[in-house]
């Protein structure tokens, strides 16, 4: 499928005819020399390759006028037409068509093994940051968008851009719905939020959807179509401000354990999974106390938040550990949660 969508694209179609033209040139030349001469076909491929390159160093084999007839004619054909094809090729390099030929089949190859990633709809103001924040944590992802200018000049870091209507479903199928950890609907209508999700949940009933939402009214809305998390920018942001008013210190704490580039203290949620070597211990002897790291708060898998756990707090299968900690803490915290 994806050979068959890279041979109709009219960028590669015009490269291959161009490509294609002295091949067939010199093929008809030599099928030519060997019926009406009957010369061998080395003798014949040879007396068209220098007739076609016009270096002059005369006949193979003395000509018959049949011959000398279809050496005019592939000499005033074929000087126009490789002529014609190498201009095209050459254009084709210069202006850049083909380093974007070979970009989109690239992108096909990284659609095809994507997995775990976050798909992104909307590349406005909100999904950039959105785009940075992942490409910071190294997490895949693709970002759809319908305007051509914001696509085309995509820097390409970590993720994969397609242009489009995120509200097709083939353009979701296209993005590796199916094998996405999550999808963030950040454009700029509510409606076009709420489809988004509904078409999501469908082709992908377990895939984690997060939903922009301009008027506060619509998160009842988007929450019914199955959005798992429901973000109102202005609300947030207003809500932001007052904490920057009158809780500055512990805003101050938020942006250094939660933003990435802070290594000094850094936020993290960790999830004990089946087969952890975590399952049934205490808290004090899961080592978390020994890699100086901070549970802050553990949430069961009924959906119940334990916060300040002591020592003797046992960890079950499926609990989510949000902890403070160095990186390096946290990542060994990570491989713990891992099955044995």
């Amino acid at each position: 499928m994806n050979r068959i969508r890279i041979f109709l694209d009219p960028v590669a179609r015009r490269i291959l005819l161009a490509a294609s033209l002295p091949v067939l040139l010199v093929a008809a030349g030599t099928a030519g020399y060997h019926v009406l001469e009957g010369w061998s076909l080395f003798d014949s491929l040879y007396m068209t390759v220098i007739t076609l390159g016009t270096v002059g160093f005369g006949e193979t084999h003395p000509l018959g006028q049949s011959g000398r007839l279809f050496t005019i004619a592939l000499i005033l054909g074929g000087a126009f037409t490789m002529a014609a094809a190498v201009t095209s090729v050459i254009r084709a390099i210069v202006s850049g068509e083909v380093q974007r030929l070979l970009g989109r089949q690239r992108q096909e190859r990284i659609l095809t093994t994507l997995k775990d990633h976050v798909i992104v709809c909307g590349y406005g103001r909100m999904g950039r940051i959105i785009c940075d924040e992942l490409a910071q944590a190294n997490q895949p992802f693709v970002v759809i968008d319908r305007a051509h200018e914001l696509i085309e000049h995509f820097p390409v870091r970590v993720g994969v851009a397609l242009e489009g209507d995120a509200t097709s479903d083939e353009l979701l199928r296209k993005a590796g719905i199916e094998r996405a950890r999550a999808l963030v609907s950040a454009v700029p209508h509510d409606a076009d939020n709420l489809f988004i999700t509904l078409s999501a949940k469908l082709l992908n009933d377990k895939i984690f959807v997060v939903a922009r939402a301009e008027d506060p009214a619509s998160e009842v809305k988007l929450t019914r179509a199955g959005a798992n998390r429901v973000v109102a920018p202005y609300l947030l942001g207003g809500s932001r401000v007052v904490q920057a008013v009158l809780r500055p210190s512990v805003l101050d704490f938020i942006d250094l354990a939660t933003r990435s580039q802070h290594i000094e203290l850094q936020m993290e949620e960790t999830l004990v999974r089946e087969g952890s070597s975590l399952i049934g211990k205490k808290l004090s002897e899961s080592m978390t106390r020994e890699q100086r790291i901070i549970v802050v708060a553990i949430k069961r898998l009924s959906g119940n938040m334990e916060f300040n756990p002591g020592g003797a707090t046992v960890l079950e299968r499926g609990d989510t550990l949000i902890s403070l900690g160095h990186r390096r803490d946290l990542d060994r915290l990570e491989q713990l949660a891992q099955p044995a």
